[in-house]
């Protein structure tokens, strides 16, 4: 693993786990634990599974985090208008979907709203695949809802992961809902049982979630993986860019409208709407553009009155402590 460079009197370090108090790092003599940082205003500024770190040479603490080349994040579960980081610096997000039931397209979509909005590059992964009829049929039904995403198919419980070879030299993070195979797909890579897997419940063919921290792993290849507890809510947060890449194909449709302000419902001209008559464009697409649109707009604006709320708070802190310093007259 090549360290960045860092300061003269500093130590280059990987955060490989976060704990409430403490982290665990990888550092170039080995893995050591270091103290937690405070929490910050801004949560998307606290350390994260990921992160390449500075560590005083004397002294095992934090002394900055380095530039991210890359941030996975997402709005918090509570839909408060903070967001929450899932991993810094990865290359390749895989979004695992499990083909023992019906395919969660609309899951998909959020996932790689996020996956785009990060600076990586996602891949769909099908896990299961010894529980599915017919694969081929399933990846035909994923690639409309993931354009410009490959889409590949595997069975981890018997070591058939031959599809992301090609990916095992980069820092991968793994995204799905619980059951979906992730930690299957890990101990697979890493070829032993590292991560605790489930069993299948028999009354929905769904695996058990138990995964419950972001960890990262070194795997064999060269790269590293990050195994992230299933999302039970896949909150967006800031992420215009990657609802843009997410749905390419109806943003450049409407791009081509007759009126720069179309709003795709009736007007005249709108290549949206023609493409969805022509059979060209299914509906669901829009209609979940849309809602993603609305949603990321509705986050905006909630940021924007926290964040003027926040700034008050500070303004009126810092005059109180003016006011109490101030001589008495």
């Amino acid at each position: 693993m090549l360290f960045p460079p860092v300061r003269d009197g500093l130590v280059p370090a990987l955060l490989t786990r976060v704990d409430r108090t403490r982290y665990d790092v990888l550092t170039p003599t080995g893995f050591l634990q270091v103290p937690a940082l405070p929490s910050p205003r801004d949560p998307l500024g606290a350390p994260t599974v990921g992160d390449w770190l500075a560590l005083a040479r004397l002294a095992p603490e934090v002394v900055e985090v380095l530039p991210r080349t890359s941030l996975l994040s997402r709005g918090t579960a509570k839909g408060t208008s903070k967001a929450q980081p899932l991993a810094a610096n990865v290359d390749v997000v895989l979004i695992c979907l499990g083909l023992s039931g019906p395919l969660p397209l609309r899951r998909l979509e959020r996932f790689l709203t996020l996956a785009w909005g990060s600076g990586a590059t996602p891949v769909v992964v099908l896990t299961k695949a010894d529980l599915c009829d017919d694969v081929g049929a399933a990846v035909r039904e994923v690639l409309p809802h993931a354009p410009g995403c490959e889409v590949v198919a595997v069975c981890a419980a018997t070591g058939e992961v031959g599809a992301l070879s090609p990916y095992t030299a980069s820092t991968l993070v793994l995204l799905g809902a619980s059951g979906a195979g992730k930690s299957t797909v890990v101990n697979a890579l890493m070829g032993s049982d590292v991560m605790s897997t489930g069993d299948i419940r028999d009354v929905d063919g769904k695996g058990r979630h138990t995964t419950t921290h972001r960890e990262l792993l070194l795997l064999p290849g060269g790269g590293v993986i990050i195994d992230t507890p299933g999302l039970r809510g896949v909150s967006l947060h800031a992420a215009d860019d990657g609802l843009a890449l997410a749905f390419s194909e109806v943003e450049d449709l409407a791009s081509a409208c007759r009126f720069a302000d179309c709003r795709h419902i009736s007007e005249p001209g709108c290549a949206v709407l023609s493409s969805v008559v022509a059979g060209d464009l299914g509906q669901d697409r829009v209609d979940a553009w849309r809602k993603l649109q609305r949603e990321l707009a509705f986050q905006a604006r909630r940021t924007d009155v926290r964040l003027r709320a926040e700034e008050s708070r500070l303004w009126k802190a810092r005059s109180k402590e003016q006011r109490a310093r101030a001589p008495k007259r």
